[in-house]
């Protein structure tokens, strides 16, 4: 099986779409493609579970292993910088399934957020989130992975400016009503205290 990053240059190469390959610089994003003038340039990282992870050694994580995949802290903040056209691409090698996080799903899903102790020259924490795969867009192949990304594209204003219930659904995540329900009055009182 060739790499991910392999497979996507194959992809953009086979249908003639021009792309950025960062994929060996530590400050971008693996690959960018897409139109900046329209706004429709996206920039992801390219990831992959390439083996079942030891549940043993990852004693928070509450998402069964054929769910869960682990992210570097600093990768996702790295995805940040690139918003609100940005995004993770995860190929899970061992269920032959791909993963469309984007930044909004990055941000708004439920993770846990863990501490890993290394040893290098000096000891040290690396930061890394435990993230159900299933909060991302699943994706049966590659061309899913693009045509996810064109629809995201398509809907961002939506997303980011009009809808005003919670966006996403996230795997096991309730999300219930509360509070008492607002009329006209309540927001002109908002607009007259803060204008």
């Amino acid at each position: 099986m060739i790499s991910l990053e392999q497979e996507i240059k194959q992809y953009f190469t086979k249908n003639n779409i021009s792309f950025d390959d960062h994929s060996s610089s530590l400050k971008l994003l693996d690959f960018g493609f897409g139109d900046r003038e329209s706004k429709r340039y996206f920039s992801f990282d390219a990831k992959e579970k390439c083996e079942p992870y030891q549940i043993k050694n990852w004693r928070q994580a509450k998402i069964p292993e054929k769910h869960l995949f682990i992210l570097d802290d600093l990768a996702a903040r790295k995805i940040l910088i690139f918003a609100p056209n940005s995004g993770l691409v995860v190929r899970d090698n061992i269920h032959k399934s791909y993963h469309l996080f984007t930044i909004v799903d990055l941000f708004l899903m439920p993770k846990l957020r863990v501490n890993r102790q290394i040893n290098r020259q000096v000891q040290t924490l690396k930061g890394k989130w435990l993230i159900d795969l299933r909060h991302g867009l699943h994706c049966q192949s590659l061309p899913d992975v693009f045509q996810a990304i064109e629809s995201y594209l398509d809907d961002r204003e939506n997303i980011f400016t009009n809808t005003l219930k919670c966006y996403g659904e996230y795997y096991g995540e309730p999300i219930n009503r509360d509070g008492t329900t607002r009329i006209p009055k309540y927001w002109d009182k908002d607009y007259d205290r803060t204008r």
